[in-house]
């Protein structure tokens, strides 16, 4: 009986309260929370970003000149996108000390607000039930791992969803505080990633409605001008003077045809991150698609209008990322919540409440079973750890150092030191390794793992001042 009682308190007090779920998924998602970045999926990414971070708190703390460790004998000053996750784990770091994990918390904290107020604003305008079937939907796709990485594609999508649900109220509430939360929230979103951007579009829809004021609509578009303002003076301005003096890039768009030949060439891995990455689910692929044949059936003419306006424009910035965002599944977060609006549509179209449940049910199942690897780090990885303990056996803090990590910031981010990444082929050519020792290279770090059969034999007549199982290193001093 007093099981009974529970479970219908349950279900009137918290089951169809988002918030409840909300703070469920984040504290499910704080399992692991402290791991270093060497899970599966991504960890060169969350390398790059903890780097930086830590080089604010080691070098410089100035946020307009973002730096990495992989940039040889340079500076490693880099042209990226606006540093706010980044400085934000390096403001934590002031305070408590460095530590791998404290871009992941951010994240996921941020990451849950932007899904409660993704909730709100489709509330606003439709119901309470189409927005929390969103927004449950948006916590088990691809938003459900990648909420918890040191990485700004959640971080930057929440900020923008907080931004425009202000925006919205501004021009319906006509208070001057939700025009300055629009402002900031929006302006911080797209500067920590451009594709933010995107969903400022409908923002369109209120200025064809006559029930909006003439001046409000005046200062939302001036708001949104400075934002692009703010936005133009990174990334066109202060970006390519990085680059220009520092030599160092981390994203390179593409041109308009570029862009789509890539995308075709790379059709197949294209279409996947639609029909799989991004809602971890087909069976929410599937609800989506009967969602838009809902949509039009209907003539739900607002979500219609939404879901044109935003694909529109999501479009463009594809086309600007070509192959990259084929062959990188996180490039799709920007639309999910989108996708995730119209699987909710499909859903709330069912009538009978137990199949709506079973439904939600299953998405979420399928979609949390295929992102369960998140929560564990990858085991063949772990030996990475040892690498600055190695370093600091052979090496001062400040001597350059290469390593046979490619391009993948992730073996230098350990080895907490400055120098080269370079490829096993360039490790074993004596020419390029004596090329970085004339630029300051005064060891030589191999990974065994990595070296794919090859021999250290060219550098034999070499001093050898470490070996395990893992690593081999070489002293290049003369």
């Amino acid at each position: 009986m007093t099981a009974k009682i529970a479970f219908s308190v349950f279900k009137e007090k918290y089951a169809s309260d988002i918030r409840f779920w909300i703070v469920f998924f984040f504290v499910l998602r704080l399992y692991g929370i402290t791991d270093p970045p060497i899970e599966i999926s991504h960890s060169w990414r969350q390398s790059l970003t903890n780097m930086i971070a830590r080089n604010f708190l080691e070098i410089d703390n100035n946020i307009l000149y973002p730096r990495i460790d992989m940039d040889g004998n340079k500076t490693g000053i880099i042209a990226s996108e606006f540093p706010l996750l980044n400085y934000l784990i390096y403001l934590c770091s002031e305070m408590f000390g460095y530590a791998h994990w404290y871009g992941r918390l951010i994240n996921l904290l941020i990451s849950s607000i932007g899904v409660f107020y993704f909730y709100k604003l489709i509330k606003r305008f439709f119901s309470h039930e189409l927005a929390f079937y969103s927004a449950l939907i948006l916590l088990c796709s691809i938003w459900f791992a990648f909420s918890r990485k040191s990485m700004p594609d959640t971080f930057c999508m929440s900020l923008v969803i907080i931004g425009v649900y202000n925006g919205f109220n501004y021009l319906y509430d006509a208070k001057l505080r939700y025009l300055l939360a629009f402002f900031l929230f929006s302006s911080l979103a797209v500067l920590s990633k451009i594709p933010a951007l995107y969903l400022l579009s409908i923002l369109v829809i209120p200025l064809f409605d006559k029930n909006v004021k003439y001046n409000l609509k005046i200062n939302i578009i001036l708001a949104g001008m400075l934002i692009l303002l703010v936005v133009y003076a990174w990334y066109f301005y202060w970006v390519p003077y990085l680059l220009a003096t520092y030599g160092f890039q981390l994203y390179f768009p593409k041109h308009f045809m570029e862009g789509i030949n890539e995308l075709i060439q790379y059709g197949s891995d294209t279409l996947e991150k639609f029909y799989f990455s991004a809602l971890q689910s087909f069976l929410a692929f599937a609800l989506f698609i009967f969602g838009l044949f809902i949509l039009i059936k209907q003539k739900q003419k607002l979500a219609f209008v939404i879901v044109v306006i935003s694909t529109l424009f999501f479009i463009l910035f594809i086309i600007k990322t070509g192959f990259v965002f084929s062959v990188h599944n996180y490039y799709v977060i920007p639309f999910v919540p989108v996708m995730a609006f119209v699987v909710a549509i499909a859903i709330n179209s069912i009538k009978n409440k137990y199949w709506k449940v079973a439904l939600v049910g299953l998405v979420i199942i399928e979609s949390i079973g295929n992102q369960q690897h998140d929560f564990f780090v990858n085991k063949s990885e772990i030996y990475k750890l040892s690498l600055e303990s190695i370093a600091e056996k052979v090496s001062l803090p400040d001597d350059l150092v290469a390593i046979n990590g490619d391009k993948n910031p992730q073996h230098m981010y350990f080895l907490h030191r400055k120098g080269w990444t370079i490829t096993n082929s360039n490790a074993e050519d004596s020419a390029f390794v004596d090329s970085i020792v004339c630029l300051g290279c005064k060891f030589l770090f191999m990974d065994k793992h990595s070296l794919s059969g090859m021999g250290t034999s060219t550098h034999k007549n070499k001093n050898i001042v470490f070996e395990n199982e893992d690593f081999i290193v070489f002293s290049l001093r003369n």
